[in-house]
């Protein structure tokens, strides 16, 4: 019996010891709580002693943290919609504040997206469209960073970067810019394709008239070189019938009987003809 109550005792012992330490690391701010309210706070690395069952420890983190803030959308100056979505990098700077502020990660984030959408709104407010997608996205992330900050340290955190993911237009002015885009697209098209067209006709209404005065061209040599040869052998007939009227008159026979004793062909003369002068005395 003695045996089992120093057993007991012993375990209680070990709980309260477990439960009276606790450790905080390097990267973590630890506040104690005496019954709900803060007691001290804990932010050197190493192992400390709390009061079993009436104090409780919560731990801060001092690393960076990231907010994906859901996407939000604001109005440009020149009227237009825009959908940002961005994402904050933070940290906790004040502990204490922090807990009596926004308690936890999950109201800090809220708190951020809040203050974050707002600064969004005023700033972009003041640029144009083609700008915030350009020129100025780096200076406006400044602005809205800096006014930003003002406001989160009233809640212990430090804002210490905030940036654009992605900047889209709203999906049914998307659609309706996407529409009026293909049609512009299709109009350039078709002029493309008229012209297209209209300088095809010029290019074959250009071509057939080279070809046609190619072809004139061709003719006219042929006619010049036709002309010179059958002069050059007119010629030479004259000259070779000069030398011989008997061979003169004999061409010419057989030139007259080749056109005109044909297949099929009846021709009726004298015997005395002269036309049939070589056909009867071929000698």
């Amino acid at each position: 019996m003695k045996q089992n109550s120093v057993i007991i005792i012993g375990v209680l012992a070990i709980v309260l010891a477990s439960s009276s330490m606790f450790t905080v690391n390097m990267t973590q701010t630890a506040i104690i709580l005496e019954l709900q309210k803060p007691k001290k706070i804990v932010s050197e690395p190493g192992l400390y002693f709390k009061i079993p069952f009436i104090q409780k420890v919560l731990y801060f983190s001092k690393q960076l943290l990231d907010n994906d803030s859901p996407p939000a959308e604001v109005i440009t100056k020149d009227k237009k919609n825009l959908l940002i979505d961005n994402f904050t990098v933070w940290k906790i700077v004040d502990p204490l504040k922090f807990l009596e502020t926004v308690r936890n990660i999950q109201g800090a984030e809220a708190r951020l997206d809040d203050l974050l959408f707002s600064e969004l709104r005023v700033e972009i407010g003041t640029h144009g469209l083609i700008d915030i997608v350009t020129e100025t996205r780096e200076a406006i992330m400044e602005k809205v960073s800096t006014e930003a900050n003002k406001k989160a340290s009233e809640y212990g955190i430090e804002i210490v970067a905030v940036r654009i993911k992605r900047t889209d237009l709203p999906p049914e002015i998307a659609n309706s810019i996407f529409n009026r885009m293909r049609t512009e697209r299709e109009r350039i098209a078709k002029e493309y394709r008229s012209e297209g067209r209209e300088e095809a006709t010029k290019i074959r209404a250009e071509t057939d008239k080279e070809k046609t005065i190619l072809i004139a061209d061709a003719y006219k040599k042929e006619q010049e070189t036709r002309g010179e040869g059958d002069g050059i052998s007119t010629r030479i007939y004259a000259e070779a019938y000069q030398k011989d009227s008997k061979f003169y008159s004999f061409m010419r026979s057989m030139e007259a009987y080749k056109k005109s004793l044909k297949t099929d062909t009846t021709i009726l003369l004298s015997k005395e003809s002269n036309f049939l002068e070589f056909l009867n005395n071929p000698k």
